[in-house]
């Protein structure tokens, strides 16, 4: 049983008397709804903004004319540039007033084209859209309404193949499509109430290697010939396996594959699709392999282990079966976002760290040689006196081999003299993992607000190999909870933090802990989190249950759904009496903003204080600078008023 502390009755009266007083009426400001959020101005309202003008580039590839194409923010939202060469001007090509994240130009360079995807106001329905470049204005390619995305180019560049929700609403399709011609997309392969994704077209562009994902720790991978449309299995497994990638070999007789299939670590391999026959290529490392990416011509492989929450960039020649020693990064941090250009001559990569915003670098493989092609600003701050977290480890409730199982943690400490008070920073999507990127929010709350920011990656993250990302499944979801409860016990012992000062944020574990263990808390803060398991079943978007189902329990079960309801904060918000500040977009597909109202009207009954701050164009998370802006503001006046 988790442990469960009450305040006193005297100490609760006087919390609700508080929250009385500083309680506010609803008001409307642009896209944004302020709800019992006091009105009372942030002292250091123009040091966050400056902190919040960082901004940061990530790579998506390069174009047929050698262009590097990134994303990144010049105004309201993440638009998509182009740069021609290091540290060169980033020309942006498309101007709307949704952040766009993904987008590829076509191979063909007759076409001088590229798609991108976006949703309108973070409603998760991405559409996939079609621009020249020199056209004013780009074409929709997919019906409006249904959820698209995943796509991917054909090697000639003339289709494109993507996963769509467009039958039915719920199952998950692959269709094709030709820009050019004007003709609707057409079915490829038939899907159900799982994922499934094109990942790669064969050399030939005649086949498809599609992955069926049930779950975080359950796929499938086919290679289905779009003449007949049969399918073929790949690597079949008498157990559950969790592919995260995989590309045709270019010689079109084997597959690469990203998987955790031999072990528990997830590793790159190579498949005969014909004899069988197995090649280790990532070797036998104790990390987790998190991306790869294979060049054109089939010469090379690039791939990045993920060693304790930092990447490691490795090479590998694969005509000589060499691996390569790729020149020094300017800095150890975090690597994402693989892509060799045409030739295959060079690679492109992002590369940030709590002290670098993200940018675009990219190693010529012929000469060794690494250039930066995107310098982001910092917004008009010193990077060199921003804190660099370190990693530690505490011992949670349970042991391993005879031994307390140990659970990493990054904590960035105030450089002023201790104790501190403390944010507890904790992710909350499944099988996610807290990493020590750029992070100027953070930065602000350690260096200005004088926090230690102390960021957990309890059991359940990835990162760490499948048996501790399954420590949290189904029946275990409490445990996650208890880790939270061990590391507060942790930091009470520990003379660097102020125990009497810990606020959490995050989501759903943010509320479980508030519910739990509000003794030891101040406030939470929870930012689009499940107050609710058996609601969310009904009430998320239809292509999204059957993947909550595999991930959180199915509530169809009698004794699974008894369990749900028992540990929904909902159930436990007679426990809650510390303050809370909720934030949640109107269109949120996945954790509708129902959950948020259910919770907030329950604890408002009671007259616990609750702030809570609605975006009405924005979903499971914020895009839109200007509600960004106006969420860590919040966030910053809350911090202060529990202080």
């Amino acid at each position: 049983m988790m442990s469960r502390t009450f305040l006193s009755p005297l100490l609760a009266a006087s919390l609700l008397i508080a929250c009385a007083a500083v309680a506010a009426p609803p008001t409307t400001r642009g896209s944004l709804i302020y709800d019992g959020i006091p009105g009372r101005p942030l002292d250091s309202a123009e040091t966050l903004d400056a902190y919040l003008s960082a901004r940061q580039a990530t790579p998506l590839g390069f174009t047929p004319k050698a262009q590097l194409l990134i994303v990144t923010r010049f105004g309201e939202t993440d638009q998509l540039h182009l740069v021609d060469h290091p540290l060169g001007e980033r020309r942006q090509i498309t101007f709307i007033g949704e952040p766009i994240t993904q987008g590829a130009f076509s191979p063909d360079p007759n076409r001088n084209a590229f798609f991108y995807q976006r949703d309108a106001g973070g409603d998760g329905n991405t559409q996939i859209y079609y621009q020249h470049i020199g056209d004013p204005a780009a074409r929709r390619l997919t019906d409006g309404k249904s959820m698209n995305g995943g796509a991917v180019w054909s090697n000639s560049g003339r289709e494109i193949a993507f996963f769509t929700t467009a039958r039915d609403g719920s199952s998950y399709d692959i269709d094709i499509v030709d820009p050019e011609s004007g003709a609707l997309p057409h079915l490829a392969v038939t899907g159900d109430a799982a994922a499934w994704y094109a990942l790669d077209w064969s050399a030939d562009d005649r086949k498809l290697l599609v992955q069926r994902h049930v779950s975080s720790q359950e796929d499938y991978l086919y290679i289905v010939d779009l003449g007949n449309g049969q399918k073929r299995e790949v690597d079949s497994s008498p157990s559950k396996v969790a592919i995260y990638g995989a590309k045709f070999s270019r010689d079109g007789t084997g597959v690469y594959i990203l998987s955790d299939r031999d072990g528990d670590n997830a590793k790159v391999r190579y498949i005969n699709i014909f004899t069988g026959d197995k090649i280790d290529i990532s070797g036998r490392s104790p990390w987790d392999v998190e991306r790869f990416a294979l060049s054109n011509d089939g010469h090379y492989l690039a791939y990045v282990a993920n060693e304790g929450g930092l990447g490691k960039l490795n090479l590998v020649d694969l005509r000589t079966h060499q691996d390569l020693t790729p020149p020094r990064l300017p800095f150890t941090g975090v690597i994402d976002s693989l892509s060799f250009d045409r030739d295959g001559k060079r690679l492109a990569f992002g590369l940030s760290a709590a002290n670098q915003p993200r940018d675009a670098y990219v190693l010529d493989i012929e000469a060794n040689r690494l250039d930066a092609w995107t310098s982001s600003e910092a917004g008009p701050l010193d990077r060199n006196k921003f804190i660099v977290p370190h990693l530690s480890q505490f011992p949670t409730f349970d042991r391993t081999d005879g031994k307390s199982r140990q659970i990493p943690v990054y904590i960035y400490e105030p450089a002023s003299p201790g104790p501190h008070p403390v944010l507890l920073v904790l992710h909350d999507a499944p099988d996610s993992e807290f990493r020590p990127a750029f992070d100027p929010w953070i930065q602000y709350v350690v260096k200005e607000l004088g926090y230690a920011v102390v960021a957990p990656n309890i059991r359940g993250s990835s990162g760490y190999g499948k048996s501790f990302s399954s420590l949290d499944k189904g029946m275990l979801r409490e445990d996650a909870v208890k880790d939270v409860g061990a590391l507060l016990v942790w930091l009470g012992l520990d003379t660097r933090f102020d125990a009497k000062h810990v606020v959490v944020s995050g989501g759903y574990l943010a509320l479980a802990t508030l519910v739990n263990y509000g003794d030891r808390l101040r406030g939470a803060v929870d930012f689009a989190g499940i107050t609710d398991f058996i609601g969310l079943m009904s009430t998320s978007a239809p292509y999204l249950q059957g993947e909550a189902r595999a991930e959180f329990g199915d509530e169809r079960d009698t004794d699974m759904r008894a369990y749900l309801r028992r540990i929904s904060p909902l159930t436990g918000a007679d426990r809650i009496s510390r303050p809370l500040l909720e934030v949640h977009g109107k269109n949120d597909p996945r954790v509708p903003m129902s959950q948020s109202d259910e919770l907030a009207n329950r604890l408002r009954s009671r007259g616990a204080t609750v702030w809570y701050l609605k975006a009405v164009d924005e979903g499971h998370s914020f895009g839109k600078r200007q509600n960004l802006d106006a969420y860590y503001h919040a966030f910053a006046e809350f911090l202060e008023s529990v202080r």
